[in-house]
C-alpha cells in the first residue's frame, strides 16, 4: 500500500493567526513539522494543503511540495478528502497536525502498522492518561475502546464514570485513555465520510471523530507512550522555545 501523509495548514486561527509560519528557533513551524514527516518510515510522499498563497510560497522555499485547496472547508479531514481525489495513486492517507512541530515520527509509523490488518478503515492514536488534571480537563477528548482495541466513543467528560469510586482514585481502578489527534483513513473511506452529514453526537460534544462512529464506521487505534506539544497559542509557543533551549 502507498501511504501519503497530509499536513493541512491554514493561515486563519482565532487564537493564533499565520502560525504555520512563526519561527520557532530559526525554523518555521510548518517546516519542522514537514520535516518530522519525512523521517517517517511509512509515508511515501509528505504534502502540505493549504489554502493561502503566502504558506504555499514559503513551503517552496525550504524544497518542500505543498498544494493549494478549498477555503471553504470545515476541517482538516475535508482537506485532506480534496488532496485525495488529486493522488489517486495512494492507498491510505494520513492527516497529521499542521501545529505540532516536534510530531515523533515513530508514531506516525505506529499509525500507519495499524493497516497490516486490511479491514482497518480508519486509525488513530490514544495514550494512557496519568494525571487527574487530565482525566477532568473537558479540552482533553477521552476514548474507550473495545476488546479489539477500537474506539467506541470519544467524550470530554471521564468516561467511564466508576460507580461507588471517588475521582481521586479513578486512575488507580481502571485505564483511562486520551486522544492524540493524528488520523489515516483508506481512500474510500475518506471519500465516504466527507460526504456524511454532521450527526447529534458530533454537535453534543465538538468531536468530529463521533460523526464517523455515529455513521457505523471502524476507528483502530494504536497506543502511543509518547505525546508532542501543540501550539494553540501564543503562550504555548513560549513554552516550546523553552524546552528547546534545556
Amino acid at each position: 500500500m502507498k501511504i501519503l501523509g497530509i499536513i493541512p495548514a491554514r493561515f486563519e486561527s482565532s487564537r493564533f493567526p499565520g502560525k504555520p509560519l512563526i519561527d520557532i528557533a530559526g525554523k518555521s513551524m510548518i517546516q519542522r513539522v514537514y520535516e518530522q514527516c519525512q523521517k517517517s518510515s511509512q509515508l511515501d510522499k509528505v504534502i502540505v494543503a493549504t489554502d493561502d498563497q503566502r504558506i504555499l510560497n514559503h513551503i517552496k522555499t525550504f524544497g518542500g511540495q505543498g498544494i493549494m485547496t478549498s477555503s471553504k472547508h470545515a476541517s482538516g479531514t475535508d482537506r485532506c478528502g480534496e488532496v485525495a481525489e488529486q493522488f489517486p495513486e495512494f492507498d491510505i492517507l494520513v492527516n497529521i497536525q499542521g501545529d505540532e512541530p516536534m510530531i515523533d515520527p515513530q508514531q506516525i509509523d505506529l499509525l500507519c502498522s495499524c493497516y497490516d490488518d486490511l479491514n482497518t478503515q480508519i486509525a488513530t492514536l490514544v495514550k494512557l492518561i496519568d494525571t487527574k488534571e487530565e482525566l477532568v480537563n473537558p479540552n482533553t477528548p477521552k476514548v474507550i475502546l473495545n476488546k479489539n482495541q477500537q474506539a467506541i466513543y470519544f467524550s470530554r467528560a471521564t468516561i467511564p464514570y466508576l460507580r461507588g469510586k471517588k475521582i481521586d482514585n479513578y486512575l488507580i481502578e481502571h485505564a483511562f485513555y486520551k486522544h492524540i489527534g493524528i488520523y489515516a483513513f483508506k481512500r474510500q473511506t475518506l471519500s465516504e465520510i466527507t460526504k456524511l452529514p454532521v450527526s447529534n453526537l458530533e454537535i453534543a460534544e465538538g468531536l468530529e471523530q463521533l460523526r464517523w462512529i455515529e455513521h457505523g464506521y471502524a476507528i483502530q487505534a494504536a497506543i502511543t507512550t509518547k505525546e508532542s506539544q501543540a501550539i494553540d497559542t501564543p503562550d504555548d509557543l513560549i513554552k516550546l522555545l523553552k524546552l528547546l533551549k534545556t
